[in-house]
């Protein structure tokens, strides 16, 4: 008796879970998702070009030098202020001391000869002209002068030379700006051409950004853009100053450079930016453009939502193309007269219902 009492409660639980799923499953069926959709020729107004690029300052400089020595003194951080004409980098410059007391050495030498040899040729024009001395001595003394002479210039040319070469072993600030980089320290041996420290003035930008050759055509000079800053979520307005005529060197792309207008947005050299580039909207007509928003990914594969007609939701995968802003370009999968859902306030998934807002 106690057994069959044992099945029957069991059995009467069994029966109340299936009950409870079902009732479950009925509700979770009965489930309209409030969508809003939008149709694909909405979003072909104003087309634009886009290319990625990045922030550069418009005065920059990599400082190296072209003296080999030992690094001495480098007075300055990453993040100083400094002014132009500032020391940055001092290179062990015992040798080029050595070389300058020399150079002035030969200096007082040939100014000595120089003013001896000077003497001596006023002397005998005057001689020459009293008619006591001979041409043969005037032509002799003139050409000792000429020669002192020449010596003492090129003696101090020398000097110039050696002045000019201690330019490279105290390096200073080109202009006011910033200290961005520092490549080196105290006690290392600096090379030519290695860089040494890097700075820039942060008064104004431009973008650098690279543009493939099937759209470097309808780009022109002067344009204006906007210029999408995606680490701050900012727009940004500039003007195209340079458009390359040439690939040859930079894998294809064709380089552009967009002056940026002065702005308030706390921009940093190397922020990564799109570029959104204005064209003829004949040129766009038949192009397919879907908000990124709207797009589902699922691994390698992309798609949206559509409405079907039941009035339920239907994933449909694209192949998809460029992107232009925050839009993506739709190559096939989804036809211009179609609409597709851009936003829902509930969970979309294949065959769930959905009511259009």
């Amino acid at each position: 008796m106690k057994t069959i009492y044992t099945t029957t409660l069991l059995a009467l639980a069994i029966l109340a879970t299936s009950c409870g799923s079902d009732e479950k499953k009925l509700i979770a069926d009965t489930t309209t998702v409030p969508v809003k959709v939008s149709s694909i020729n909405e979003n072909n107004n104003n087309p634009f070009l886009t290319a990625s690029g990045t922030i550069q300052a418009v005065n920059s400089a990599n400082l190296s030098t072209r003296m080999m020595g030992y690094v001495t003194n480098i007075p300055v951080n990453v993040g100083d202020k400094v002014k132009k004409g500032q020391l940055l980098v001092a290179i062990n410059n015992s040798d080029l001391q050595a070389k300058r007391s020399q150079v002035n050495a030969g200096i007082m030498e040939a100014t000595a000869a120089f003013t001896n040899a000077e003497k001596d040729y006023n002397r005998f024009k005057n001689l020459f002209a009293d008619a006591s001395a001979s041409q043969k001595e005037l032509d002799d003394i003139t050409a000792n002068y000429n020669m002192a002479k020449a010596r003492l210039e090129g003696a101090k040319q020398m000097k110039n030379e050696v002045d000019a070469q201690f330019a490279y072993v105290n390096i200073r600030a080109p202009f006011d700006g910033i200290i961005t980089g520092k490549f080196i320290k105290n006690g290392d041996m600096a090379n030519p051409g290695m860089p040494l420290v890097a700075m820039e003035m942060p008064a104004g930008f431009e973008v650098t950004a690279s543009v493939p050759e099937s759209d470097i055509s309808k780009i022109t000079l002067g344009a204006a853009v906007t210029v999408l800053v995606k680490s701050l979520n900012k727009e940004l307005k500039g003007k195209v100053t340079e458009v390359s005529s040439s690939a040859k060197n930079t894998g294809g792309q064709y380089m552009v450079k967009v002056n940026l207008d002065k702005t308030d947005v706390p921009i940093l050299s190397g922020m990564f930016v799109t570029v959104q580039f204005p064209v003829e909207a004949q040129e766009k007509t038949d192009m397919v453009l879907v908000p990124q928003e709207a797009i589902v990914t699922n691994g390698q594969l992309s798609g949206v939502y559509t409405v079907s007609e039941s009035n339920t939701a239907l994933l449909r995968w694209l192949r998809l193309g460029r992107t232009f802003g925050n839009q993506v370009e739709v190559l096939s999968g989804l036809s211009s007269n179609e609409a597709f859902i851009i936003s829902a306030d509930g969970k979309l998934y294949n065959g769930v219902k959905v009511s259009i807002q």
